[in-house]
């Protein structure tokens, strides 16, 4: 009796202990499908692109037909070709890169970016195109000014982190609006780019916004820029005809375009025509007459003009809707990042996707004046995908690391 009730008990502690490692290898298990990726922000990017591409080359092939010899697939192959290698690019960032690397390269980034810059304006290999120099041609030709954006998006969250409660202080802010600022200047005279140069101290003034514990001066701040914003147009209406230069034209333009149609008014009028001969439904995919030579270059900064035409108001409201849930997934991903350097950095991609939907349409509708800012993955533009999808590689990255309690 005794032998078996040693046999038994034997055999019941062997029962526990398989049964205790079952249970160890389906926590094991449980935890392996626990890991997260954000799919739904992979998709609609995806579905962005789709969508770009084809109101790309319904805008593009009679340009490209009259330019390229004939060929009208010449933008929509080489802006596929470029898109299908940058969705490839974005999830090889998310899989092999852990986001916190970039803390430690954030600096090399950011000098890096400076010096590319440089490069446009002192060397030899800065290419000048459409009467601005802002592209570097080595081998490949891009606009090193993208790169500023993703420097300071990486660079002020690990300053702010190192700053820690030193935050506090109006020392830190000036610090850090110097470090964006920078990159600004830069971008503006080193590659002679107003608009990115406007961005990006968006961008830091944001992240600084985010870093900071108090929000009341920022609010002051905010408000006090608006009133300056406001008395400066009214002063600019009053005295619109006394303004020279180029940018000043681009605001003359956007005061009066109908009294400057040699200097951008003609297109800003004809963007604005194709909107409202568009209606509600529009007037069919590949319909637009706007796009015959009336707008130059309709692929570029006023494709939605192009996509209100021929899809109309449903059609602009389907790309406002697929922005809008690409930003709500950028805002998950800040809002659930495992820790503060996470969260900064997409908050960072999210106002940078933000403000460059709301300055494109803003400019397609002549609420601001122009910019040459694109539509994120929509307009044409190798250098933009290129630089966004890494973005998104790196929001992705962030996601991975994201753990939910059961």
């Amino acid at each position: 009796m005794t032998a078996g009730r040693r046999k038994n008990s034997a055999v019941i502690k062997t029962n526990k202990h398989s049964t205790g490692a079952k249970i160890v290898k389906r926590k094991k298990r449980t935890e392996r499908k626990a890991v997260y990726f954000d799919y739904n922000l992979l998709a609609s990017v995806i579905l962005l692109i789709c969508f770009g591409l084809i109101m790309l080359y319904s805008a593009s092939y009679y340009d490209a037909f009259r330019h390229h010899k004939g060929n009208y697939m010449f933008f929509f192959r080489k802006q596929a070709l470029i898109s299908l290698a940058s969705i490839i690019m974005a999830v090889m960032i998310s899989i092999l890169l852990d986001y916190h690397l970039l803390a430690k390269l954030s600096g090399v980034i950011y000098v890096f970016s400076l010096i590319l810059m440089a490069m446009v304006r002192f060397s030899p290999l800065g290419v000048e195109s459409h009467g601005s120099k802002r592209w570097l041609n080595l081998g490949i030709q891009f606009q090193p000014s993208e790169l500023a954006k993703i420097a300071v998006i990486v660079f002020i969250p690990t300053v702010i982190i190192k700053m820690g409660k030193q935050m506090k202080s109006l020392k830190a802010v000036v610090i850090l609006l110097i470090i964006g600022g920078i990159q600004a200047f830069g971008a503006k005279f080193l590659t002679d780019n107003l608009s990115t140069a406007l961005i990006i101290m968006a961008i830091a003034c944001v992240l600084v916004y985010l870093g900071h514990p108090k929000n009341a001066p920022f609010v002051i701040a905010l408000v006090s820029a608006a009133i300056l914003i406001g008395v400066g147009v009214i002063i600019l209406k009053t005295n619109v005809h006394a303004i020279s230069g180029f940018r000043a034209q681009r605001v003359v333009t956007w005061l009066d375009p109908e009294e400057s149609l040699a200097d951008g008014g003609f297109q800003v009028i004809q963007g604005l025509y194709a909107i409202g001969s568009g209606g509600f439904f529009g007037k069919g995919l590949g319909n637009s007459e706007q796009k015959l030579s009336t707008i130059p270059e309709a692929q570029n900064d006023m494709i939605f003009s192009i996509i209100c035409e021929e899809l109309g108001v449903f059609g602009a409201l389907l790309v406002l809707l697929m922005f809008g849930y690409l930003l709500y997934r950028l805002f998950f991903i800040a809002q659930n990042a495992p820790d503060l350097y996470g969260t900064l950095i997409v908050s960072g991609i999210f106002v940078h996707m933000a403000l460059q939907v709301i300055l494109n349409i803003c400019v397609v509708l002549n609420i601001i004046p122009t910019t040459g800012i694109t539509l994120p993955f929509i307009s044409y533009g190798g250098t933009s995908v290129v630089f966004l999808m890494a973005e998104i590689g790196i929001a992705l990255s962030v996601s991975r690391k994201i753990k939910f309690e059961k």
